[in-house]
């Protein structure tokens, strides 16, 4: 395996893999040397080289890759096009065309794609989607998603459109509507409309800045309405608000972050006024993601058509951008 970018967040996702015991540390590419040393404490055996093409040309079984979003469609194709698998973080792609090419590239070379959408594997979450697509909350309705985030991002990329492709809705929605379209199986969308802020003003058509509060709604060819709302610095009070909520014609259910916790989540059922707890901390579910990928790389696994749902979830964010 080489890991391409090795900051908090690749060298989490690095430690995680290598807990499974299913991959070997080959490679790490990382223009920090403070990262790539702090890295290289994590396997000491991995090569350091100096970029992608140094990894690509060690023949790695898999590519994992933690840089910035606008480098994400063309490294991965790259590595797909090598005969790398690829586990990205998100997103994947700036546009669904980016995202699309990278999942044409990936079905072309027969490899195991996956992106880290890491709330999906949260235990609270799990047991959400088992009793809506078990049936057990009749047919849902209405959803409710929420990640206001009272910080913003720390590198400058994140506030140039054209290196981000967005705002708090490339960086935190994403995961909204990825959680709101996997638990509800990938209906088709039918209609989007949004209101997108920056610095408290309606962003508009500037393109010298990207938005920092939004809202959405999504709609569905079930008849459901998608709601979402995110943020950046928002002064709410807390270090996070976090909530995928979903209404039924038998019930409903949410998930919910603990005393503004990033990391803590309980889930509940609810039939009427009352509610039954579905999941609740501790629950280390953050390299979940990356793990599972690892172990079904290991066992052969190659491409995976459910990777073609990466392109529904960037269609919505193109909705909701009006793009």
């Amino acid at each position: 395996m080489g890991f391409l970018g090795v900051g908090w967040i690749g060298r989490h996702r690095m430690e995680a893999m290598i807990a499974t015991g299913a991959i070997e540390a080959a490679a790490i590419a990382e223009p920090s040397p403070d990262m790539a040393a702090e890295a290289a404490r994590l396997a000491p055996e991995a090569e350091i080289v100096p970029d992608l093409p140094a990894l690509l040309g060690l023949g790695l079984d898999g590519l994992v890759i933690a840089t910035p979003s606008a480098l994400h469609a063309e490294q991965s194709v790259a590595a797909l096009e090598a005969g790398a698998a690829v586990f990205c973080q998100k997103p994947l792609g700036r546009t669904a065309d980016e995202v699309r090419r990278v999942v044409d590239a990936a079905r072309s070379a027969d490899r195991l794609l996956a992106v880290d959408l890491s709330y999906r594997f949260t235990e609270g979450m799990r047991r959400i989607r088992e009793l809506i697509q078990g049936g057990e909350l009749g047919r849902i309705y209405a959803a409710d998603l929420v990640f206001h985030n009272a910080y913003g991002p720390d590198k400058a990329w994140f506030y140039d459109p054209a290196q981000s492709g967005g705002g708090c809705v490339m960086d935190l929605g994403v995961h909204l509507v990825d959680l709101a379209l996997w638990t509800l199986d990938f209906p088709q969308l039918s209609g989007a409309t949004s209101k997108l802020f920056s610095s408290g003003e309606q962003l508009g058509n500037r393109t010298d800045a990207v938005e920092d509060y939004a809202l959405a709604t999504l709609e569905l060819d079930t008849g459901a309405a998608v709601q979402l709302s995110c943020s950046w610095r928002l002064q709410a009070g807390t270090d996070a608000i976090i909530s995928a909520s979903f209404y039924g014609t038998e019930g409903g259910a949410s998930l919910s972050n603990v005393g503004g916790s990033f990391y803590d989540f309980t889930a509940e059922r609810f039939r009427g006024t009352a509610r039954e707890t579905l999941a609740s901390p501790p629950d280390e579910w953050g390299g979940r993601a990356a793990a599972d990928w690892t172990r079904r790389l290991a066992a052969g696994e190659r491409f995976d058509p459910a990777s073609e749902r990466l392109v529904d979830v960037a269609e919505a964010l193109d909705r909701i951008y009006d793009r």
